[in-house]
């Protein structure tokens, strides 16, 4: 009896692991742009959570404009679709239990059907918005030197604006992080913020997302880097550690 128990119980175990794996993904993509029949498409996932260490798990040949992943889920992971090989940033996608439709249009990439794609692309179309915004100053910068406007003019016209547009970029990236700590999207725009700075800093806003971080995301192992990465810079700026990472001490003066 005791046996059979063992039997069961086991039987019901491998159940559970066969349902916990066995969700899947159906990525059916489309491109406004011309494309030749052969052409190829790479599905790609970060290396230990970075996103300039990207692996290729899938492939497939773009068939008059369309191409398609479909696999297992193990994990809600960020990936990326690229049409080169190797580790080459392409369009962002959350890899997500259920049927997402990635296009490629003329202004760009658009992926939507599943949550968190759904709110990974709100956020990008909103953020595309601002930086549009932000390349009309620039022009506007440039005309105003062609007109013969001084550099005093010039920054007196546009810095309030440029201050006001750099603000709600700001305020659109720290809110879009602290309202998805704890799935893959909080890592992921954190790491879109930092992923430019020549080292490891610690801004304002990085400040403000750690002090109200979860412990889930401060675990990300890019996040936890970046981090313990930035307080050690910071440190070693204010002569607060030595070059050999020992805790800088102050001598007492001898009499």
């Amino acid at each position: 009896m005791k046996k059979l128990l063992y039997i069961i119980t086991g039987v019901i175990g491998l159940m559970s692991c066969a349902e916990q794996f066995s969700e899947s993904y159906n990525i059916q993509g489309s491109s406004a742009i011309s494309l030749p029949d052969d052409n190829k498409f790479y599905l790609k996932v970060m290396k230990d959570g970075n996103l300039t260490e990207l692996n290729d798990i899938d492939s497939c040949v773009a068939v008059h404009g369309s191409f398609g992943f479909v696999g297992k889920l193990d994990s809600v992971r960020i990936a990326m679709i690229s049409m080169r090989e190797g580790s080459e940033l392409g369009m962002p996608l959350v890899l997500e239990k259920g049927d997402i439709k990635a296009s490629i249009e003329k202004t760009g990439y658009k992926v939507s059907g599943t949550p968190l794609n759904e709110i990974l692309y709100d956020y990008i179309d909103k953020h595309i918005q601002f930086t549009n915004q932000r390349d009309e100053l620039d022009h506007k910068e440039l005309q105003m030197m062609l007109d013969g406007y001084d550099d005093q003019a010039i920054y007196e016209t546009l810095s309030v604006a440029n201050n006001q547009l750099m603000g709600r970029i700001d305020s659109l990236e720290t809110r879009f992080i602290l309202e998805n700590l704890d799935n893959v999207l909080g890592p992921y725009a954190f790491q879109m913020i930092t992923i430019g700075f020549n080292y490891p800093v610690l801004t304002p806003q990085i400040e403000e997302i750690m002090g109200k971080a979860t412990d889930k995301f401060k675990n990300d192992p890019y996040v936890s880097s970046y981090y313990a990465k930035a307080k050690e810079i910071l440190a070693r700026m204010k002569g607060e550690i030595d070059d050999e990472g020992d805790t800088a001490t102050t001598e007492e003066p001898q009499p």
